[in-house]
């Protein structure tokens, strides 16, 4: 049967993105490693077979090369972590997670520039600390991923930034559409529309292509993507289940993941397989773009403002 076991350690961090959909009370919330194990051990005997560690910042736990380890014993068979790369630049980290049973690495970047990164992280000095990160994980021999976020401020560099990761030796991203949930609820000058950030999109997977590289793009539909289709990635639309201090849910069901068809969806070729429109999004831009790219008027009004 098979599936993901999703695990959100905890919520801490050692940095503060401006884009964070994290509270101050959030951070005060962890999974203890008791929790974990018992998660883990329901998971196998229901089938599940790969694990991610997530959070927050799970290089800051110092159960997580123990949490590895538990994992491998219990019959994972792929592990992976989700972190910024901090914790890993110093010493033999990076080495000792994948020695742990670390398969894959999941780093994410935000963005390449360093006055950009530092101002984003809200953390001066951190961009070389992710960027030793991001060296040793590559040399550990793990297969890495780089994380990069969409967003305003970000989101025209986003072709540089793919360039720049497949320099360090890394040749596969996945591309987040910031999220206005949580912490960052009312950031809404963060959330650009979907069809302004596609030419910057479209460059970065053109780019990618054209040297071997494997980009997902997370959350825009495959309708705004046009022939970018192919590069449209939905993790929901396989077993996952995400695992948190407070709650255990199907990922399917996330605020973070795309959850509402809007009308111009009827009849769409691949109403199937996308999983539709964030609410977050359609709050702010409504569904005239989808409606525009389907050669229809629209029929959700925005119920928030738009910050251009």
């Amino acid at each position: 049967m098979g599936g993901l076991l999703d695990v959100i350690l905890g919520y801490d961090c050692n940095l503060a993105c401006d884009y964070c959909t994290i509270t101050p009370e959030m951070r005060r919330q962890a999974l203890a490693t008791e929790q974990v194990v018992a998660a883990m051990r329901s998971a196998r005997a229901r089938g599940y077979d790969t694990i991610s560690f997530t959070g927050g910042e799970p290089t800051m736990r110092r159960d997580l090369i123990g949490l590895v380890r538990a994992a491998r014993k219990l019959g994972f068979i792929d592990v992976k972590v989700q972190t910024n790369g901090l914790v890993l630049g110093h010493g033999d980290n990076a080495r000792r997670l994948r020695e742990a049973g670390v398969d894959r690495i999941h780093l994410s970047i935000h963005t390449h520039a360093a006055e950009a990164y530092d101002e984003l992280v809200r953390s001066p000095g951190s961009y070389p600390r992710m960027v030793a990160g991001l060296e040793q994980v590559v040399a550990s021999g793990a297969a890495v991923v780089a994380d990069v976020i969409l967003k305003r401020g970000t989101v025209d560099r986003l072709a540089d930034a793919i360039a720049w990761v497949r320099a360090r030796g890394v040749r596969a991203a996945d591309l987040w559409f910031v999220s206005l949930t949580d912490g960052n609820r009312d950031n809404v000058g963060s959330l650009p529309r979907m069809t302004e950030a596609m030419p910057a999109i479209s460059r970065a997977l053109t780019y990618a292509r054209a040297h071997g590289m494997t980009v997902r793009s997370l959350h825009v539909p495959r309708c705004l993507l046009g022939p970018d289709h192919v590069h449209a990635y939905d993790p929901g639309a396989d077993r996952v289940q995400v695992v948190t201090p407070e709650a255990t849910f199907e990922l399917k069901d996330s605020r973070l993941a795309g959850r509402i068809h809007v009308p111009a969806c009827g009849g769409c070729p691949f109403e199937q397989v996308c999983p539709g429109v964030r609410p977050d999004y359609l709050e702010v831009y409504g569904d005239a773009e989808v409606a525009a790219a389907r050669g229809q008027a629209p029929t959700m009004r925005p119920r928030r403002l738009a910050v251009v």
